[in-house]
């Protein structure tokens, strides 16, 4: 990227994900929509995140930038991953306090729900009917890999819940948290793993704001839900 190559990452893509879903998307809708958000996440000091499941989950963002991965790469020395739609953001570490019910997909674990306690910035505990090897796989790796490392925002409408996390993540009305690494996009944890989850129809509350209502983003246009499998 340094010497202006444009990079694209398409990890875990597989072909039925070529031809339907999120990659037919209209990338410049989604351009706009994820710059939107992540003008809102960047200004924000605190977040809130619920969700009917249990997710009760607080932090601070104050002082960090949010970043856009829109699929649009036409500048020297641009990046991000295919499909593309999401805003997200580094909490500011050990502020996070709260419980997250991952209900969509996680890595390793497809459509299972995962139970995650958090305290100071790090999960405490982690609960589900089969999560022996996550908890082996953070254990492993070490104290860094349970820090609460992302908060993104899904922004695009073709993508589907489909267990898969590399769309998932993109649903246009999900967000996810990761655990691990941050030092990528802002955060200060270096930590050799990073480890997305996905909250099904959250409220998001930015310094009180509602943007996001039960999955409904209220800061873009269509303002639906779409994660469903189709």
């Amino acid at each position: 990227c340094r010497a202006g190559a444009r990079i694209a990452t398409m990890p875990m893509i597989t072909e039925d994900m070529m031809r339907r879903g999120a990659m037919l998307a209209n990338y410049r809708e989604v351009d706009r929509w994820t710059k939107k958000v992540a003008a809102f996440l960047s200004r924000a000091s605190e977040v809130e995140v619920n969700s009917p499941a249990g997710t009760e989950l607080s932090f601070s963002l104050k002082g960090r930038e949010a970043h856009s991965d829109t699929g649009i790469f036409h500048r020297p020395g641009d990046f991000g991953n295919l499909p593309a739609g999401e805003a997200f953001i580094a909490p500011i570490e050990g502020t996070a306090e709260g419980r997250v019910i991952v209900g969509g997909s996680m890595v390793g674990f497809p459509r299972e729900t995962v139970e995650i306690i958090i305290k100071k910035g790090m999960a405490s505990k982690i609960s589900g009917a089969h999560v022996a090897k996550l908890r082996k796989l953070l254990k492993e790796v070490g104290p860094k890999a349970y820090n609460l490392a992302e908060l993104g925002v899904g922004t695009n409408p073709k993508a589907r819940l489909i267990g898969n996390i590399i769309e998932d993540e993109k649903v246009l009305g999900a967000c996810h948290i990761a655990l691990g690494d941050n030092s990528t996009f802002g955060g200060k944890v270096r930590a050799g793993v990073h480890i997305d989850g996905i909250i099904l129809r959250p409220t998001v509350k930015l310094d009180g704001k509602i943007i996001m209502k039960q999955g409904r983003l209220l800061v873009c246009n269509p303002l639906v839900f779409i994660g469903r499998k189709n």
